[in-house]
C-alpha cells in the first residue's frame, strides 16, 4: 500500500505543480492542493499513516537544509537588524489581536493568551519553495524572512514556556530558556570547528557518496537536537545548511541532497499537508474559521512588513517579506496539539485552528507570487541599493 501510495502521491504532486506554473502561480500552490484532492476530504487515495507522516518530517528537514545551504551568509549578516524588526513585530500584531479575538469567543484570560501566542507563530517550510521558485532565496528579502523566521521561532516557544508555567503547567522557565541558548551556543561552534573537520575526516573514505552521506547526518543530528531542546527541527536543519555552506563541500552536498529530497521527500511533505485536512464541522464553526484566518493573515502580512519598513525596506519589498512569514504550518500545529494537551486549547477549538493553518499555508505563495512580482526598483530605493552594492562587489571581484 505504501508503494502505491508514493506512486500516487510523486505523480499527482509533479502534474499539479506544473499545472500550478501554467495558470502563474508557485508550483508549491498546486502541490498543496492537490493533498486535498487525493485525501480522504474527497478521493481517499491517500491516508495519513505514521509511514508517510515520517517521510514527510524527513521532507520538511531537508527542505530547509537545502535552504541552509543556498543561504548568502554575507547577505544574511547584513539583514539581522531587519531580520530581528521583522520577528518581533510579526508576533506583537498577531498575539495581541488573537488575544483580543480569544476574549470576544469567550476563553478565559490564559485560553486567549494562548491562542494569541498561536497565531504568532511562523512556519518559512513553504515560503522557502516558493522563494527558490522565483529566484528570491538569496535576495536581502530571502535573507531577512529566514533570520526572521528564526527569531520568531525562539520568541514564541520561549513565550510559550512562560505561559504554560502561569497556566499550573510543570515548566521550568529557566530550564527552557537554557536549554535554547545551550543549543544555539553549541550548534555555532560546532559549525565553526566540528562540522568542516567532519566532513574532512569523510571524503578520503574509500566507499560512495561519503561527503553527502556526511552532511545529512550533520543535518540529522542538528534537526535531533534542535528539537530536543525545544527548537523546531527545521531550525536546526537550516542551521546545519548554513553550517556545510561556509565550507568547499558546500556545491557537493546541495546538488546530491536536492536530487534526493526533491525526488521522494518534499512531495510527500507538501501534499501530506493537504491530506490531513478533515471538512467535518466546518459548517458550525465557519464564522470563527473566516474571523481567524483574515486575523492570522492581516496581522503577520502587515506586522512583518512594518517592520520591514521600520529596517529600511520599500513597501513593496516589506509586503513581500511579510506575505513569506503569514503561513503558520508544522509550528503552529505543534504549538497547538500542546495547548490541547494543556487543557488551554478545545478539542472543537484545535480543530478550528487545524483549518486556519492550512488557509494561512495555502494563501501564502499566491501573495509571494503578488508582492516579489516585478518590483518597481525605482520606487524601491533599498532594493536599488542593495542591487548596486552587489554589483559593485562583483565588479571588485572581477578586477
Amino acid at each position: 500500500m505504501l508503494i502505491f501510495e508514493l506512486s500516487i502521491i510523486l505523480l499527482a504532486s509533479k502534474l499539479a505543480g506544473e499545472l500550478s506554473l501554467k495558470l502563474q502561480q508557485p508550483a508549491v500552490l498546486g502541490k498543496l492542493l492537490i493533498g486535498i484532492v487525493l485525501g480522504p476530504s474527497l478521493l481517499g487515495l491517500i491516508t495519513n499513516t505514521a509511514v508517510l507522516e515520517e517521510i514527510s518530517q524527513i521532507g520538511v528537514i531537508l527542505l530547509m537544509f537545502i535552504a541552509g545551504l543556498e543561504t548568502d551568509m554575507d547577505e544574511f549578516k547584513r539583514s539581522g537588524k531587519a531580520s530581528a524588526y521583522v520577528g518581533v513585530a510579526g508576533i506583537i500584531f498577531p498575539s495581541l489581536l488573537g488575544f483580543l479575538a480569544g476574549w470576544w469567543v469567550g476563553m478565559s484570560t490564559m485560553e486567549a493568551v494562548f491562542l494569541g501566542l498561536l497565531l504568532s507563530a511562523t512556519s518559512v517550510s513553504i515560503s522557502v519553495q516558493a522563494l527558490k521558485e522565483m529566484g528570491q532565496l538569496k535576495s536581502r528579502e530571502g535573507a531577512t524572512i529566514l533570520g526572521a523566521a528564526v527569531i520568531d521561532d525562539v520568541l514564541v516557544i520561549v513565550a510559550l514556556a512562560f505561559v504554560m508555567s502561569l497556566s499550573g503547567g510543570d515548566v521550568n522557565l529557566g530550564m527552557v530558556v537554557l536549554k535554547k541558548a545551550a543549543f544555539f551556543a553549541i550548534a555555532i561552534a560546532a559549525a565553526w570547528k566540528l562540522v568542516p573537520w567532519i566532513l574532512r575526516k569523510f571524503a578520503p573514505l574509500r566507499v560512495t557518496e561519503t561527503v553527502v552521506s556526511a552532511g545529512l547526518i550533520i543535518c540529522f543530528i542538528y534537526a535531533y537536537f534542535a528539537e530536543y531542546a525545544g527548537v523546531a527541527a527545521i531550525i536546526g536543519a537550516y542551521i546545519a545548511g548554513v553550517a556545510i555552506s561556509m565550507t568547499s563541500y558546500k556545491h557537493e552536498v546541495f546538488e546530491k541532497v536536492e536530487t534526493i529530497g526533491y525526488a521522494i521527500f518534499v512531495p510527500v511533505f507538501f501534499t501530506l499537508i493537504g491530506v490531513k485536512v478533515t471538512f467535518d464541522g466546518v459548517a458550525s464553526h465557519l464564522g470563527l474559521i473566516i474571523g481567524l484566518s483574515v486575523i492570522a493573515i492581516v496581522t503577520k502580512l502587515f506586522g512583518s512588513a512594518i517592520g520591514a519598513r521600520a529596517a529600511g525596506f520599500g513597501w513593496r519589498s516589506a509586503l513581500a517579506v511579510g506575505s513569506a512569514m503569514v503561513s503558520r504550518g508544522e509550528v503552529a500545529l505543534i504549538i497547538a496539539a500542546i495547548g490541547q494537551e494543556a487543557g488551554l486549547l478545545a478539542d472543537e477549538m484545535f480543530a478550528v485552528i487545524v483549518l486556519v493553518v492550512l488557509i494561512t499555508t495555502i494563501a501564502t505563495p499566491p501573495m509571494m507570487k503578488l508582492f516579489f512580482k516585478a518590483p518597481d526598483q525605482a520606487n524601491d530605493p533599498l532594493r536599488h541599493e542593495s542591487t548596486s552594492a552587489r554589483q559593485t562587489a562583483d565588479c571588485d571581484e572581477e578586477k
